[in-house]
């Protein structure tokens, strides 16, 4: 089973990932998992934190000569911020620190403010929107590098795009090569395939911070090369496609997740959705004449592309503040305004990516297991001389 976990606030020392379950001998390539926290840093519509932190990781565990050694892994990665905030967030108590914290008390209508304070019985919000800031996905990002590398092993690659920002959106359906290709341009403002929409897109985001506003949209994930036969229909939480969408909706600001065309689906006639069997002898491989599906039947991969979408409300911190009520006063107040983004659409994507990675590679390892990689390529390549006989 692969396992990982985070820790850290958003303007603390630093973020920690910590990831159990992969087999040893995997490569590790240092500079991909930076490349993976730079992507995430990207995007038109980005705040000045971005110009602040230069993500990188630190790994201090379970790798050595460039491999997992089949211990868990340590990841860290530097808060530059912490500089700024060091006497508001100290460790340890002093008489000579007060007055010198950040306290929140007028909680912004659609974070976690107010329903964390009042979980925790804080009448400041600042410890809980420290960690409930999307920040802490840079952690989730570099764990799921890890994740990445493994799938690689096994021929899958996963991308992300952007099909809507605002009212801009990507109607038409998009190829695995130009998704690959827009992910691979790094100067792509929005990440969306298609140019003029991408501009209608820009314009979108322009328009909010313009009027000291946030604009949501959609991003999609693609997993390309799957082999048949992950995930199970047996038991609810075995299935695949509620463990993407649950991974998939932990995401900040994600209020709705999509597998396949399952939105659409919804209001169509089962002759309209469901994707026709056929069988190609030369390949001696079903094939599908769509995939409306998104890649799962039954909770079980299929062999098509798994395609997840992430449905991204806009962010809750507006330069435009909205009424709320002060956490100590109880009377009418302006919600707090924090250095923000206004769109984090084409990060979302690749939070996104991280997700169905982590999920993924899990799956795979429930299916094929092994202590190393080469045990689980052994037992990749005897399940897919079984799928050839099928």
């Amino acid at each position: 089973m692969l396992r990982f976990f985070t820790a850290g606030e958003s303007h603390g020392q630093a973020l920690l990932a910590f990831v159990s379950g992969l087999p040893a001998s995997l490569a590790v390539d240092v500079d991909f998992i930076n490349h993976e926290l730079h992507r995430r840093q990207l995007g038109y519509g980005r705040g000045g934190r971005q110009k602040i932190e230069k993500d990188r990781a630190d790994i201090f565990a379970g790798v050595r000569h460039g491999k997992t050694i089949g211990a868990p892994v340590a990841l860290r990665i530097e808060n530059r911020d912490w500089a700024n905030w060091e006497k508001a967030l100290p460790v340890e108590d002093s008489p000579d620190l007060a007055g010198k914290d950040k306290k929140l008390v007028a909680p912004r209508p659609g974070h976690a403010d107010l329903a964390g304070s009042q979980k925790f019985n804080f009448h400041d919000a600042r410890y809980i929107l420290e960690r409930a800031s999307a920040r802490e996905t840079a952690s989730r990002v570099a764990a799921a590098a890890f994740a990445k590398l493994l799938l690689r092993q096994f021929g899958t690659e996963i991308a992300s795009h952007t099909t809507q920002v605002g009212h801009a959106k990507l109607d038409r359906k998009t190829a695995w090569d130009e998704i690959l290709a827009v992910n691979a341009d790094l100067d792509s403002p929005l990440r969306c395939v298609d140019p003029a929409i991408q501009n209608k897109m820009k314009a979108e985001v322009d328009a909010a911070l313009k009027a000291g506003d946030t604009v949501g949209g959609i991003f999609e994930v693609i997993a390309h090369n799957i082999p048949v036969g992950l995930g199970s229909h047996a038991q609810w939480d075995e299935k695949l496609d509620g463990r993407l969408a649950q991974a998939v909706m932990s995401i900040q600001a994600v209020k709705g997740v999509e597998i396949g065309a399952g939105i659409t689906a919804a209001g169509s006639y089962g002759s309209e959705v469901q994707d026709e069997i056929s069988y190609d002898k030369s390949a001696s491989r079903f094939r599908r004449s769509s995939n409306r599906a998104g890649g799962l039947e039954g909770g079980i991969t299929n062999g098509e592309d798994v395609i997840v979408r992430g449905y991204l409300k806009p962010i809750s911190t507006l330069r435009r503040a909205l009424g709320t009520a002060d956490m100590v006063t109880k009377e009418p107040v302006q919600a707090a305004y924090e250095r923000s983004d206004w769109c984090v659409v084409p990060a979302a994507g690749v939070i996104g990516e991280a997700m169905v990675a982590l999920v993924l590679a899990d799956a795979f390892l429930q299916k094929f297991g092994g202590d190393s990689v080469v045990e689980m390529k052994r037992n990749f390549d005897n399940y897919a001389r079984q799928i050839d006989e099928f």
